[in-house]
């Protein structure tokens, strides 16, 4: 049978970029007839049901994201299974997933990555900001190395944000938020989220645009009035795509996005106070062309992002001027090779470029990515094999090879098992390998190291899943083995001003186990809960790894009153971790935060939000001041969604 879209059967517009139609999974309520089951697209590239999956995912939709608030994407995955959102410094966070830093998650939009810059821009965590809320359909996160399909970024796990597609008739909506503190020490939010969508040629043209207004107050310090505890931020943000169906099998798009974001707070060096402002720009672009054929699919793909960030200071002097570019071009086709075998093959060709003075002398440097990869599923009655493999040509480090084999079997209608292996390889970024980088603060000063050798990951997953009708139980066994994982030490100096050098830590090893259920023992009533075991630990040294907490456990309980009201409880458990200064170990306690939200259909189009956060008003700065990250104290929003 054709896998050709008749004019009658085919969504036009829908997930052009990756040639898949998102499906979405409905809100709990009494009268939904039947749940339409998940569909993921990141793990194979073509679209497949979650449970069938080669891969541990966890899907957040739209309705999940628009219950509560949620102001970028670290907000977004608070909760999921296996990811921790941690402190880079400055109190901005990072996502952390089974206990690799943030600089091993790859981050991409609709299937293409965006630029990495936790590695080059100090305490940066840029990534979570590029895509605003209204703009976002789903969000599909793969927990484990996927570097045979997505290279050396996707050490750790893939962050998928599927984007709002066109449709076949015109859609608005408008999410609308404000955010107080009851201390009073600042930090009140306005975020405002835009979407417009429809056709301009029926069946032919469709165009979908989304955007953002976002405004944070800074928070004051508790301790020194003039500082910062958390700086404000203003985000403007927007987003077009267009696409174009000139026939039954083709799509081609056109995107193109633009953000800036303003981040200001009052800081101090020695004695000196001073109000610093970072101006951040983004830029994406993308154009692509997708097949849908009688023999398979094919899709062929040009895109690039483009990071600006500049610093100024009321006194002093600014923080140096960076901008981090990437262009990608690639292409892969997916074959039907009999009923039961698909194969997928391509390959990518990507340029990174960074300017940034304090890198050498020029200020600037530049890397080439070379790749090709083959990825081969066989489906044996109840059993999914999946075998690949991506070599990767690097400038610097030559030819890496990525391999992965993974298994799926459904032992029953309710049981499914799942399991494999992966290897992948992180290379040190420019900065790191530069001997002419070098930073100076008021408490350290950091050199780069050309004789850095890249990072290997061995990851190891085993899992179980039991779904029945009002409950489910799903638990995975995994284990990370890092060899010549970079980390920073005290090379001299550690009392005082420190010199930091990087160097390659022989042996690591985080392995863990997650579990999650799900209950519903009545159709107005649902529970969520999920718990992670983590065992972090640098081998060659024999100490535990840093901020990784140990037990960490979300739990949701969800009421739907009724078709029009319905209101959730959040917890959220982060047990103790430990910390590192001046090569001194320290312990951070354990934390518990809870909030509530509350969320009423008062007309078919319009939907009110209320919100409560940290209800236990957990001030982390009291229980320990060697947290580098900040949660906001006791808070309150209210807000609405229209749509149209």
């Amino acid at each position: 049978m054709s896998n050709r879209y008749s004019r009658r059967e085919r969504r036009p517009f829908v997930t052009f970029i990756l040639g898949s139609t998102a499906l979405t999974q409905p809100a709990l309520a009494a009268s939904a007839p039947e749940e339409i089951p998940q569909v993921v697209v990141t793990a194979t590239f073509i679209e497949q049901k979650l449970e069938d999956a080669p891969a541990s995912i966890t899907v957040i939709d739209r309705e999940e994201l628009n219950s509560r608030p949620v102001q970028d994407l670290a907000d977004a995955l608070q909760g999921a299974a296996g990811v921790q959102v941690g402190g880079v410094g400055l109190a901005r966070r990072g996502i952390s997933i089974r206990g690799m830093s943030n600089e091993y998650t790859l981050t991409m939009i609709d299937g293409r990555r965006v630029s990495q810059t936790a590695g080059v821009i100090g305490h940066s965590e840029a990534d979570v900001g590029w895509v605003p809320t209204e703009g976002i359909e789903r969000i599909e996160v793969v927990r484990g190395p996927m570097s045979s399909l997505y290279g050396s970024d996707a050490l750790g796990g893939v962050i998928n944000i599927i984007t709002r597609p066109a449709t076949d008739e015109w859609r608005a909506s408008m999410t609308s938020r404000g955010e107080w503190r009851e201390d009073g020490r600042g930090g009140e939010v306005l975020q405002t989220g835009l979407y417009l969508a429809g056709p301009l040629v029926q069946d032919v043209l469709g165009i979908s645009a989304y955007g953002e207004f976002r405004d944070r107050e800074p928070t004051v310090s508790a301790v020194d009035p003039r500082l910062s505890e958390m700086e404000g931020r203003e985000v403007a943000t927007g987003n077009v795509a267009l696409n174009w169906t000139p026939d039954d099998a083709q799509r081609i798009s056109v995107n193109y996005g633009q953000g800036k974001e303003d981040r200001e707070r009052n800081a101090i060096t020695g004695r000196n106070y001073y109000v610093t402002t970072d101006l951040i720009e983004r830029r994406q672009y993308a154009f692509s062309h997708t097949g849908q054929w009688s023999w398979g699919d094919t899709t062929l793909r040009a895109y690039g992002t483009k990071l600006e960030k500049t610093n100024r200071r009321s006194s002093g002097t600014p923080v140096r001027p960076q901008v981090l570019e990437d262009r990608t071009y690639d292409a892969r086709t997916s074959l039907k090779i009999g009923d039961a075998n698909r194969l997928s093959l391509g390959g990518e060709w990507r340029e990174e470029e960074l300017f940034d003075t304090s890198m050498n002398s020029a200020g600037y440097d530049s890397t080439r990515h070379r790749a090709l990869f083959v990825q081969d599923e066989l489906q044996l009655g109840s059993w999914l094999l999946v075998l690949g493999t991506r070599y990767d040509d690097h400038d610097i480090f030559g030819g890496q090879n990525s391999p992965r084999a993974y298994a799926v079997y459904h032992a029953s209608e309710n049981v499914t098992l799942k399991g494999g292996v992966g290897r992948g390889f992180k290379a040190p970024n420019l900065k790191l390998l530069s001997p002419e980088y070098s930073v100076t603060t008021s408490s350290f000063v950091v050199f780069g190291n050309p004789d850095l050798d890249p990072e290997f990951n061995t990851s190891y997953e085993l899992g179980a899943s039991y779904n029945a009708a009002r409950w489910s139980l799903q638990a995975t066994l995994f284990q990370n083995d890092v060899e010549d994982l970079i980390q920073s030490y005290c090379a001299s100096d550690c009392d005082a001003l420190r010199v930091l050098n990087y160097e390659n830590v022989e042996e690591a090893r985080i392995r863990g186990v997650e579990v999650a259920a799900s209950l519903s023992p009545l159709p107005q009533l649902a529970m969520d809960l999920n718990y992670t075991f983590l065992n972090a630990k640098d081998l060659t040294a024999d100490q535990p790894l840093a901020e990784k907490p140990k037990h960490t456990i979300n739990l949701t309980l969800k009421w739907s009153a009724t078709d029009k009201l319905n209101a959730q409880l959040r917890g959220n458990y982060y047990g103790k971790q430990t910390m590192y200064s001046s090569e001194v170990r320290y312990g951070l306690p354990d934390y518990t935060l809870w909030g509530a939200d509350l969320n009423y259909q008062l007309t078919s189009h319009f939907k009110l939000h209320l919100s409560g956060d940290n209800l236990s008003d957990e001030n982390l700065a009291a229980l320990s001041s060697r947290f580098n990250y900040v949660e906001v104290g006791r808070s309150y929003s209210v807000g609405f969604t229209g749509s149209f």
